[in-house]
């Protein structure tokens, strides 16, 4: 209990991203009817009910069993693209602060110019040539949102070089490799979780945003973002379709933040 009331944010927010990732993983459990194949016009538009709990949409589908199974669409893409984006700039900023020089200036201004676009305008232009798939996706997102990781890469692995055990280890001959396993990355693993949870939920949003302006995951594929848009059409004679998958992307994105918070009060040594 002590935990829990010292680190509620974290523990919210915990719960509510395991419940939709459960939701995800079990979604031919909890899902009262198949997303796709289930079509009915007779059940148009039917509003919130006994046999269907949050209505149907235009086409008879049930809007509950398309929210839940599109939620593993939105967390595949989250999670992926983060762990790409991760990658690219936990890689670059170890670079950048390990040689300095040339190498550091390259990069730096790399990250300079991918801040300076905005991300879905990136996003937006890269879907445009390549097509709309999920593949697709995970390239226009995981290749454009690496730069907050890099700069605090960066500037972790410049503080930390200059410690003097890590100087003491490079004096006995050391090599850059051992230096970053042993030294660097335990030190800033912390940071880099927590913008890894923040990039997470900004993926999600990201991935949604594409599905509503019709360049993201195609039809019949359920996602909340193509419910939201299809619904925005809909938003006075049938409100529930827009309402509903808006209300499931607000509560993974906000579980998302609330655990990115909860972990950096946790694991902040200036905080403690």
């Amino acid at each position: 209990m002590k935990f829990i009331k010292k680190n509620l944010q974290l523990v919210i927010g915990a719960v509510l991203v395991v419940l939709v990732i459960s939701m995800a993983i079990f979604a031919p459990l909890f899902a009262p009817y198949d997303p796709i194949e289930d079509t009915n016009l007779l059940n148009s538009l039917i509003p919130p009910g006994e046999n269907f709990i949050l209505g149907t949409d235009i086409q008879g589908r049930d809007m509950l069993s398309r929210i839940i199974f599109g939620a593993r669409i939105s967390l595949l893409i989250g999670i992926v693209s983060q762990l790409i984006n991760t990658f690219i700039g936990t890689l670059l900023g170890l670079i950048a602060g390990l040689y300095g020089g040339k190498v550091d200036s390259f990069i730096m201004n790399l990250t300079n110019v991918m801040l300076s676009i905005p991300a879905l305008i990136l996003a937006l232009a890269i879907m445009a040539v390549f097509g709309s798939n999920v593949i697709n996706i995970f390239i226009a997102l995981g290749f454009t949102m690496w730069t907050h990781t890099c700069r605090v890469t960066r500037a972790q692995t410049l503080s930390i070089k200059e410690k003097e055990y890590v100087q003491a280890a490079v004096a006995s001959g050391a090599s850059k490799i051992r230096m970053v396993v042993k030294h660097i990355l335990p030190n800033i693993i912390s940071p880099i979780i927590v913008i890894a949870t923040f990039g997470a939920a900004s993926a999600i949003l990201m991935e949604s945003s594409l599905s509503f302006l019709g360049v993201g995951v195609q039809p019949p594929t359920p996602t909340w973002g193509q419910m939201m848009s299809v619904g925005r059409d809909y938003i006075w004679t049938a409100p529930w379709l827009i309402i509903y998958p808006g209300i499931a992307l607000i509560t993974i994105v906000l579980g998302l933040n609330l655990m990115g918070d909860g972990l950096r009060d946790l694991l902040d040594p200036h905080i403690k």
